[in-house]
Formats: structure tokens, sequence, C-alpha cells
């Protein structure tokens, strides 16, 4: 099982839909970058250093097995997808959407394409009021204090308004199943499959240990008498992995 890591993502959007633009976003997060534990609150707020329409802002909190460049790759792809085009210079500017990684549990990265903390995060009331709502323990690593103390010190008196608006957080397929059983063919792919999918999901791997049941060779011999004897000790068998 892989291990997964807790990572604090900021959303906005002011160009077309902005709500469905972020319900998107969500979808394409829980299906590349991992589950999404916690959603914020959707907050309105002025263009930040620009003039344009308002944005809509969330914040939202992802188990990931990504690692942090992993992880900007996946966010980069997903703006690109959704027909964001980033701007190489520092000017800002409307944008369909725009995903922005804020933390990546305790870590501080310096890397040529990605800082973690978000350096400018502190300085941002639609990036700290959302992210406090989800998240006002977490300790910021370089600031050394907890999100809602940084929210207290930061010096933005920028307008953001809490909207009544609602989304949908997309539920992972853990949350929705404790057991998934493969069946198929001899041959047809299952063990490799079941594999992906507990990569996937860090769910527990439990195959059907053949080669170990006293019962196979005599099923064989005899299917009607060994065939429920057979499928009972598989079962046994299945029970003993889940329970170890």
């Amino acid at each position: 099982m892989k291990i997964l890591r807790t990572t604090y993502l900021s959303l906005g959007s002011n160009l077309s839909n902005t709500l469905e633009n972020l319900q998107q976003a969500l979808y394409f997060i829980a299906q590349k970058v991992g589950r999404i534990s916690k959603v914020s609150s959707v907050y309105r707020t002025k263009s930040w250093g620009f003039k344009g329409d308002d944005f809509l802002n969330i914040c939202v909190e992802v188990a990931t097995n990504l690692n942090p460049e992993n992880l900007l790759d996946k966010v980069l792809s997903i703006e690109e997808e959704m027909g964001r085009t980033r701007n190489e210079s520092d000017t800002y500017q409307s944008r369909i959407i725009d995903i922005d990684v804020l933390l990546f549990d305790d870590e501080i990265i310096f890397h040529n394409n990605l800082k973690v903390p978000h350096r400018r995060m502190l300085d941002r009331k639609f990036v700290l009021v959302p992210l406090t709502e989800i998240a006002p323990n977490v300790k910021h690593p370089i600031a050394k204090k907890n999100i809602l103390m940084c929210l207290q010190s930061c010096t933005d008196n920028s307008e953001i308004e809490e909207t009544d608006l609602q989304l949908k957080r997309p539920v992972s397929l853990v949350e929705k199943y404790n057991y998934i059983a493969i069946e198929g063919n001899i041959g047809a792919g299952k063990t490799s499959l079941s594999k992906m999918i507990g990569d996937d999901f860090n769910a527990k791997l439990v195959l059907e240990r053949f080669a170990d049941n006293p019962f196979l060779p005599k099923y064989y011999a005899d299917m009607e008498r060994y065939a429920f004897p057979l499928e009972m000790s598989f079962l046994a068998d299945r029970f003993q992995q889940l329970t170890d």
C-alpha cells in the first residue's frame, strides 16, 4: 500500500461559468490527484492585482500518493485540459481556472517550478479564509503558525464574501465500497487489474491463494463432491487475509 500525503490546493475562476469550472476541476482532481477529503465554502472576491470580473475561490484538502513534482504536473495538466494558458510573466489576468499548491504535508520545497508553501499564500485573504475553514490548526512550516493565526495577522484588507453556492465533493471509490470482488476467466488479467486498483486507491489486496488450497486437486477429480468445500475454503482464506 502506498503512503498517502496531505496537500492543500487553492482553486479560483473568473471566466465563463465560474461555479461549473470549480466543479469540473474538483472532478479532475479526484480523478488525477487523489481523494478530496474536504472542500471549503465558495467565496466571492474582487480580482486581485488587475481589473477583471469577480472570482469564485475555494480551498480543498486532498489525500494523494503523488510526490510534489508529479502533483504539480497533474495540476498543470488539469488547468491545460480546462483551457487555461498560463502567463509566462508575473502579471495577473483573468482565467478559467487557477489551481495552486499551497501546502504539502509539512514540507518546504524550493524547486524551479514549485515553491511550497506557496510564496504568496500568507498575503491573500482569498486563500487564507477558505483554508482556515478546512484547516485552521494546520501549521505553516515557515511561519511556524497555524493557518488561523496566519489569517489573523494577514494585512490584506480586500473584501471576501462567503456565498451560498454549493459544490459537490467527489466521492472516491474507497468511500463507496468496503470490498470489490474481481471475477473472470483464468488468464483474463484479474490479478493485474486488482493490483492496479489496490495501488490507485491504497487498498488491501486479497488474492485467491489457489496453490495452497488442498481441495483444488480434489475438485478437478470430483467436481460435484468438492465444489462446495472448495468455495468455502477459499472464503475462509479470504477472511483470514482480511483479518491478518
